[in-house]
């Protein structure tokens, strides 16, 4: 059995291929076509994606909603990325600079002062507010590292699906290859939903120099008794996005497979993983050695993904959550 390192997962790109803004269109992408069996490599547009389904085909998506979790304080020396909210006054975040946030220090967001309660190992902190922020006014969205820059107001509409469930708030990043769809496209192909709320960790790097001693984050879960069924019926399933896998993947190996219902995945998926689950995966390109690059590794061969992503460079597309697409049969 192959010990896999994180620099197996390597690969030259471009700065000036990161793609920082959509396009106008969100169908305007365009979309790599791997086959799995072939190795054969195409390249169409997004607007493509319905002729490569077959008859009993289930498309499944993540209906999660982006919500703000950046946050700056009112004196703008501190930046509060919020992870979770077990209360309205009570969150679990990155600070930034740690050294102003120890146990007892406080931080005002807008009219609201928030206190230092813990510090976890990894860094975290747990602040107490005295009052509810005012996210509207104050949150930004937490856009990847790698943008460069602040959200604005086309973000707030295109950092998020056309099918984010106002009653599934929680992503802090988008499950971004859901962002290429319109609804007209949706309601023309068969698909169900499973929600996961995507965390900061889906951007942290592996550090480990072997994969296998990487730390996998945790991630909250949805699915429901319609898309479980949907799914055991389904000839062939079409995740879109690593989202979408991790939670089918992580559902198919639970006793019994596939049940309904909500909890946490850190299912990590390499090469070597058995899927059980899904048959096909639309996705966009990821950071080099990136737990996605090595899920999306997994399913179609290292040597294969690694020959797509440098096809992809030499023929400029665009990279990361605002980017263009590949589709692995």
């Amino acid at each position: 059995m192959t010990e896999w390192r994180t620099d197996d997962f390597d690969y030259t790109l471009p700065e000036e291929l990161i793609a920082s803004r959509p396009l106008e269109q969100r169908d305007a992408s365009r979309m790599m076509v791997v086959h799995r069996k072939t190795g054969d490599i195409e390249h169409q547009q997004f607007t493509d994606f319905p002729q490569y389904l077959q008859p009993n085909d289930l498309v499944v998506l993540n209906d999660t909603r982006v919500v703000r979790a950046r946050f700056f304080s009112t004196d703008g020396k501190v930046e509060v990325v919020r992870l979770e909210s077990p209360e309205p006054t009570l969150w679990r975040c990155l600070v930034r600079p740690g050294k102003r946030m120890r146990v007892g220090k406080q931080v005002s967001i807008g009219n609201a002062t928030g206190t230092v309660e813990s510090v976890f190992e990894n860094g975290d902190r747990l602040v107490r507010f005295d009052q509810p922020v005012d996210e509207e006014k104050w949150g930004q969205l937490a856009l990847p590292h790698y943008m460069n820059r602040d959200s604005d107001s086309t973000d707030f509409d295109r950092y998020q699906t056309v099918f984010a469930a106002d009653s599934k708030p929680g992503a802090i990043a988008a499950p971004t290859a859901g962002l290429h769809f319109t609804k007209e496209l949706i309601a023309s192909l068969p698909h169900a939903f499973v929600t996961l709320h995507v965390g900061v960790g889906t951007f942290q790097p592996v550090r480990a120099d072997r994969i296998t001693d990487h730390n996998m984050h945790s991630e909250r879960f949805e699915l429901s008794e319609a898309t479980a069924n949907a799914v055991k019926q389904a000839e062939r399933v079409i995740a879109v996005g690593t989202t979408v896998t991790r939670v089918l993947e992580h559902c198919a190996l639970q006793n019994p497979p596939l049940s309904p219902g909500t909890g946490a995945t850190s299912i990590f998926i390499y090469p070597g993983f058995q899927f059980k689950c899904i048959g096909a995966l639309l996705t966009n390109f990821h950071l080099p050695k990136s737990t996605l690059f090595m899920l999306v590794s997994a399913l179609a061969n290292p040597d294969l993904i690694k020959k797509a992503y440098a096809e992809a460079v030499a023929q400029r597309y665009r990279f990361y959550s605002y980017g263009d697409c590949m589709l692995i049969l």
